[in-house]
């Protein structure tokens, strides 16, 4: 039974049991007064007998006595049958209070009886619930070694990130380092290329050079020839050679210029060429700023 339905019976169970004490408590006390009235009626009957007695020994002197005290001889017969059939209206009224009492026992009983299946069902219920909480703390420990993973796994992958980005800070350095490279391998391609064309100029101002002094040494000689014959048939020739070395002092003398104007110029740029200085170690100061 439930704990709902036992407690709306228990108040009219003791509400019927209280109703049966106190009529148990009259019974008991309608008792007492008849017994009380046994008692005086047999005290009575004692002096009924003793007057009988007195009365016998009289009898033979007054039998309207005789009659008087069979009168009250049957009286007292009839008040003792009255006296009996309450007495046994009060021991089947006890046997009704000895049977409640016995219902209400087994009632009781059942009560005690319910009251133990629940209790059996409550710690049926408690084990249950003992044995849900040991499987809740079981989950609970495999959730925090889930989560002592996940924090492991969480820090070897911060690991793998911190290591990635130092092997991308290096690529980055390394690719800093390889453009740095490239741009002085490209500047010291142009300062090699512009290095190609200087000597080239100077190769030419050689030659003009060269032109010029060959020039020179046709004048001398065609000087030296005139001075010697004057004028004769090697005039001609000495005339020749006079303008070829001429010819030939003014296109060297021109190409020099230009060989000189050019190679300045390249002297120019590479002292403002950046892997020029950085070959030499040097700071060079442009042509013309001294």
């Amino acid at each position: 039974m439930p704990e709902t339905q036992l407690a709306d019976v228990t108040p009219v169970l003791l509400e019927n049991i209280k109703d049966i004490l106190l009529e148990t408590e009259g019974v008991e006390k309608e008792q007492a007064r008849v017994a009380k009235e046994h008692t005086e009626l047999s005290r009575a009957l004692g002096r009924d007998t003793a007057n009988m007695l007195a009365l016998s020994s009289a009898m033979a002197g007054d039998s309207g006595s005789q009659t008087a005290m069979a009168k009250e001889r049957t009286a007292l017969t009839r008040e003792q049958t009255r006296l009996s059939t309450k007495s046994t209206e009060l021991a089947t009224i006890r046997t009704d209070l000895g049977r409640e009492r016995t219902s209400l026992a087994g009632q009781r009983t059942d009560l005690a009886v319910q009251r133990t299946e629940m209790a059996r069902q409550r710690s049926s219920l408690a084990d249950g619930r003992t044995r849900m909480a040991r499987e809740r703390t079981g989950l609970a420990g495999k959730r925090t070694d889930l989560a002592d993973r996940r924090t492991t796994l969480s820090h070897e992958r911060t690991d793998l990130a911190r290591g990635r980005n130092h092997l991308a800070e290096a690529r980055n350095e390394l690719s800093t380092q390889r453009t740095t490279l490239a741009d002085h391998r490209t500047l010291r391609a142009v300062t090699r290329t512009r290095l190609s064309l200087q000597r080239t100029e100077l190769a030419r101002g050689r030659t003009n050079l060269a032109l010029i002094r060959t020039g020179l040494a046709f004048l001398t000689i065609g000087l030296s020839l005139f001075r010697l014959f004057g004028l004769s048939a090697w005039t001609t020739f000495d005339a020749g050679l006079v303008v070829l070395s001429v010819w030939m002092v003014a296109v060297g003398f021109r190409g020099f210029r230009q060989a000189n104007l050019r190679e300045r110029q390249l002297e120019d740029l590479l002292a403002r060429d950046r892997g020029f200085t950085d070959l030499l170690g040097v700071e060079l100061t442009p042509p013309g700023t001294a």
